[in-house]
């Protein structure tokens, strides 16, 4: 059963979002609370997953998130956002979120892409601005993405592609005939050697080298 917290700031939000999770089988959403109470919640319930709201009235989500991902035992946070302030969410992109969602989602789409966060992949929407993708590479902070991806192996590109395509590491090891165990030794020596620390970092520097195809709204990476 994969363990649901929503943190948003509108009531309806909160309860549509809820009920549509709690119609699969394998989900359960613990709790649906505005920011204020996110860190004691999650302190109580230790949820797998949370989706959270970028802005909210009462707290600074970007606060949440650091909060969240400063703990011993973080659970996997994605955004919950309408993408209508570019600079938090690539802020959000360097803070650690392992993904995206946007509020207006395909109902029948939420339970997969919870559970592909839950198994370890990213949820990254192509309705993500270039404007993001760019904000967050171009800072001058790390070398260009096609230098950073030739410091990889042929077969750590080739992890990468799919870590990028949102599979988790079983799924990975499946397609290239390895343990979960090897493949999660490999994500982690692509994560270094890309000075990333989320899958969805990643995924962005992958995109930008040119290593993916065009993706679909929506879709797992």
């Amino acid at each position: 059963m994969i363990r649901v917290l929503v943190i948003d700031d509108e009531a309806l939000i909160r309860t549509g979002f809820t009920h549509i999770l709690n119609t699969a089988d394998d989900i359960e959403v613990v709790a649906a609370v505005p920011g204020g109470q996110a860190i004691a919640t999650v302190r109580e319930l230790h949820p797998d997953v949370v989706l959270l709201d970028i802005r909210m009235p009462d707290v600074d989500g970007l606060t949440v998130l650091t909060d969240l991902r400063r703990m011993p035992d973080p659970p996997v946070v994605a955004i919950l956002t309408t993408f209508d302030a570019d600079e938090y969410v690539a802020t959000a992109l360097r803070t650690g979120a392992a993904g995206f969602l946007l509020k207006d989602t395909d109902p029948e789409q939420l339970p997969y892409l919870v559970r592909a966060l839950a198994e370890g992949g990213t949820v990254l929407s192509s309705r993500v601005t270039r404007t993001v993708v760019d904000g967050y590479l171009d800072k001058g902070e790390r070398e260009p993405a096609v230098r950073l991806t030739d410091r990889l192996t042929e077969r750590e590109r080739a992890v990468l592609v799919l870590m990028a395509e949102g599979l988790a590491n079983a799924d990975i090891g499946e397609r290239m005939h390895l343990s979960a165990g090897t493949i999660k030794g490999h994500v982690s020596c692509v994560l270094s050697k890309l000075e990333v620390s989320s899958r969805v970092q990643a995924a962005l520097i992958a995109e930008r080298a040119g290593l993916l195809g065009p993706s679909q709204d929506g879709d797992t990476r």
